[in-house]
């Protein structure tokens, strides 16, 4: 383990703990992610879409032994649990709010029990419920954590919109957020249709640049075609959603300045494959 790895408890995520004999077959038929045959201690990574395919809510599904955690935003818990509950019917399942603290690991090689790896990218660390912090573990902000994601040009929450990306657009099929093999799931026809076309022309992709982050919404322009617009961020660096046809290797520009697009490591092969 490294010396001090950062540790932060995640205000903004809460969880949602779901139980009972049909817990696997109600899930399975909503996200994204295939959790038939998710194990005890094993996290994956999952969307619930509109029927449209559009992304709605982001989630962490940790394995239990009596069922799963949900771990999404805490903001929109309440919304969540509603949302399930009206596709419960007649299923012999339980939906309730939990208020384990949810908690990241980042920069270590492991951890200890409580700890799951995140699913989407090992640099990305761990996801704790709960967990006793490692020995040696820092102190660390939420803010210090979306850093880190935002280095990794991994989009988060904040960029999502309401009810207005695609998953894949928000580079779900990438990190691991959907199973094409899983069966049915709510907006499974249009996010399949995207996946087979093979050229995705829009993506999510960090953007940098000198000083403040532009405004969420900022146009971003390639000469005086819209190649895109910026999302969330900090100074020097933020998330933006781009055309990939007018962004990729073009001299971008937001508000008169300068940006430049980065291309992560992890995302690069499948930008190759949509040239």
């Amino acid at each position: 383990m490294a010396n001090n790895p950062p540790i932060a408890v995640l205000t903004t995520r809460a969880l949602v703990a779901v139980s009972g004999p049909d817990w696997r077959h109600f899930l399975q038929g909503l996200l994204t992610q295939d959790v038939e045959t998710l194990a005890a201690g094993e996290l994956r990574f999952a969307a619930l879409l509109t029927p449209q395919g559009r992304l709605l809510y982001d989630m962490f599904v940790a394995g239990r032994e009596d069922g799963c955690w949900l771990d999404v935003e805490a903001a929109k818990r309440e919304a969540i649990i509603q949302r399930l509950s009206l596709y419960r019917l007649r299923a012999k399942v339980e939906i309730a709010a939990d208020e384990t603290p949810v908690s990241v690991l980042f920069g270590a090689e492991s951890a200890g029990p409580g700890w799951f790896p995140d699913p989407r990218l090992p640099a990305l660390g761990w996801r704790g419920y709960g967990a006793a912090p490692p020995p040696g573990a820092g102190g660390a902000t939420e803010a210090d954590y979306d850093a880190h994601r935002l280095a990794l040009g991994v989009p988060g929450p904040a960029d999502w919109g309401s009810e207005t990306t695609y998953p894949i657009e928000a580079d779900f099929d990438l990190l691991d957020g959907v199973d094409f093999k899983k069966g049915c799931f709510i907006g499974q026809e249009t996010t399949s249709r995207m996946k087979r076309r093979g050229q995705i022309k829009t993506r999510m992709l960090p953007v940098t640049f000198d000083g403040p982050a532009p405004a969420p919404g900022a146009e971003i322009l390639a000469g005086t075609l819209r190649a895109g617009e910026v999302l969330s961020g900090q100074d020097g660096r933020a998330m933006a959603i781009v055309r990939l046809d007018r962004a990729l290797g073009a001299e971008l520009t937001v508000e008169g300045r300068p940006v430049r697009v980065e291309t992560p490591a992890w995302m690069a092969p499948a930008l190759t494959e949509s040239a």
